[in-house]
């Protein structure tokens, strides 16, 4: 694979080219756009531009209405919701946002949900974004089936991952962003495109045996992290994003690759708590216990890898496949 480098800011306008060329609305594009730059920035290259010749192939054939319009309700004082009208999850979330983060000022919790949407990219970025806001966020996310319960073979939650947001005077302490399984789908995807075998343990094939090949765990099941417990987190987040929110189930929704099966119509939850109307002590007990974290030779804080990618890529920029890179300004042409 050819490399070449690119600012974080050419990989932004380069989304936001194809998705504009695809027929995608300007808002619309630069909040997905804008989302694609941070999972680079990060090195989340699996959420990054591999996703664009997808995202502008769904809004050609209408699996994405580029074009959405978000429509923002708000039922109860604490509670946002957000029909994303079959558009990507991204503008409908900052739809919804200003509401979201206000009722939660007001009422000490509040919770958004949205349905009828799309992939929302690195769900750690809404929760961190719910942190810079000092406030304690918690943010699910489901996807179309690709986790068999255990001892089944046949998918009936998506990846299903939640992200949690910690503050603390002037910044955010800590990001927690993992999913059901043990690694995201889009790894498998990104392993598949580039020819290279997964690790064990990742998933097993349509017959139910361990594999090692993307493309058969691809018609498979992605096995959960943790066995039952795992999946029971993935329960978890059904229950809150899809079931809540009123978005098809992940059994129901169709593929987030591929044009087959209409819009796929998932949904997000995302809850924030301003902790100073549960506890004066919150922010001394988080810097107390990462404290113990950090203090232990060769451990490590989660999102640690992350924050470590950013630093070296908003000053250097960042390291992006050179073919895909002419795959999308195909697109944008």
């Amino acid at each position: 694979m050819t490399e070449r480098m690119m600012t974080l800011a050419a990989v932004e306008q380069l989304c936001l080219r194809a998705l504009t060329s695809a027929g995608a609305g300007e808002d619309n594009a630069a909040a997905v756009a804008r989302s694609t730059m941070l999972a680079e920035r990060d090195g989340i290259r699996s959420h990054g531009l591999l996703y664009v010749p997808i995202y502008a192939e769904h809004v050609r054939c209408g699996k994405v209405d580029g074009k959405a319009l978000p429509v923002v309700s708000q039922p109860r004082s604490g509670a946002v919701v957000v029909d994303a009208g079959t558009g990507f999850a991204h503008p409908a979330i900052d739809a919804g946002w200003d509401r979201f983060i206000a009722a939660a000022r007001q009422n000490g919790i509040a919770a958004m949900t949205v349905f009828n949407s799309y992939n929302c990219g690195v769900l750690g970025h809404h929760a961190e974004r719910i942190a810079e806001a000092g406030l304690l966020g918690l943010c699910t996310t489901h996807a179309p089936a690709s986790i068999a319960p255990p001892g089944g073979r046949v998918p009936v939650i998506g990846t299903n991952p939640f992200a949690l947001g910690v503050p603390e005077v002037g910044g955010v302490a800590l990001v927690l962003d993992q999913s059901a399984s043990k690694v995201a789908k889009s790894e498998i995807l990104l392993r598949s495109r580039e020819g290279r075998p997964i690790e064990p343990g990742w998933a097993i094939d349509e017959h139910g045996a361990a594999t090692l090949d993307p493309a058969a765990a691809l018609k498979g099941s992605m096995l959960p992290a943790g066995g039952h417990k795992g999946f029971g987190v993935g329960l978890l987040v059904e229950i809150l994003a899809s079931c809540l929110s009123g978005a098809v189930l992940s059994k129901d929704a169709s593929p987030f690759s591929g044009t087959a099966g209409g819009a796929p119509r998932t949904g997000q939850c995302f809850i924030a708590f301003d902790t100073s109307a549960f506890s004066t002590a919150f922010s001394h007990q988080v810097a107390s216990l990462l404290d113990a974290i950090a203090a232990q030779a060769n451990a490590r804080l989660p999102g640690a890898g992350r924050q470590a990618a950013r630093q070296r890529t908003e000053g250097e920029g960042v390291l992006v496949d050179a073919d895909l890179v002419n795959r999308i300004d195909a697109l944008c042409r």
